[in-house]
């Protein structure tokens, strides 16, 4: 008698694509299914742009939005990272550069208009600290790679890893606050991050938010900010209601991967019969 595993049967069963994610168009190789409900497809006019070439971090002007001067602790938290490389897909959306570490992922906005531009840091004026990264949705040629570690969003540049921090404003019915990155080990000491599939959320016990997947992307700039307010709501000036998530090439790997698991079991029931 041949007994054989269920598991790849459920995970063929999730393969069709994320709510608001993408599923098809040029150059995309990712699942092509969507969920149960309405969809609609877009087109864009004109041939796609190049991708540009890797820059450094430019300056800019600051945020529309005003907060309060932000106060920091330090807690001590470390993490290594993998060595192991991955391949990705390339394209004019893809991240630069184009291998992601094994166990960290890109992380894109998902909504207009910042659709298809990545979570990254970089030093701006804003910064509370001279060490301090002001966390950005920006290009794809500077996407940072992540991974949540115990609550912590890490962002690994190698040899040295950033952690994101939320502020902890006095003053709770602030509508936005702001975000960065802090280099180990100084840990972000307000709040906790994680996924809800592949959206990024954060929550904090003492700060009651309507939707724990919203955030703000504000200025020129395109800084990120923490939506204490209700997604698509009041949404103060100079800035976009936004989500955040895992990009579509994680979606990819995780095909591949079902794909796999639905050979192994093809082969069992072959070995059955």
């Amino acid at each position: 008698m041949c007994f054989i595993s269920t598991l790849a049967v459920s995970a063929v069963a999730a393969a069709a694509q994320s709510p608001y994610d993408q599923c098809g168009g040029m150059n995309y190789a990712g699942p092509t299914n969507c969920p149960a409900g309405p969809y609609y497809a877009q087109c864009y006019p004109g041939t796609p742009a190049a991708t540009p070439k890797p820059t450094s971090s430019s300056s800019s002007s600051s945020s529309a939005v005003t907060v309060p001067p932000i106060t920091t602790t330090t807690k001590a938290s470390t993490t290594k990272a993998p060595t192991t490389v991955l391949s990705s897909s390339t394209g004019a959306s893809s991240p630069t550069p184009t291998t992601l570490q094994s166990g960290w992922y890109w992380i894109r906005a998902v909504a207009t208009p910042n659709f298809h531009n990545y979570l990254q840091g970089a030093a701006q004026p804003t910064a509370p600290a001279s060490s301090s990264l002001t966390a950005l949705i920006s290009s794809a040629t500077s996407a940072g790679q992540f991974n949540i570690v115990s609550g912590q969003l890490v962002w690994n540049r190698g040899n040295t890893q950033y952690y994101l921090h939320v502020e902890n404003a006095a003053d709770k019915t602030q509508r936005a606050l702001r975000t960065w990155f802090e280099p180990a080990p100084a840990a972000n000491p307000y709040g906790a991050f994680a996924f809800q599939g592949d959206t990024l959320t954060w929550s904090a016990p003492d700060l009651a938010r309507p939707n724990q997947a919203a955030w703000l992307v504000c200025g020129d700039v395109k800084e990120l900010f923490v939506n204490t307010g209700a997604y698509l709501y009041n949404t103060p000036a100079g800035c976009a209601d936004q989500t955040v998530g895992l990009s579509s090439i994680f979606l990819l790997l995780l095909f591949v991967s079902i794909v796999a698991a639905l050979v192994i079991l093809v082969s069992s029931i072959y070995a059955c019969l």
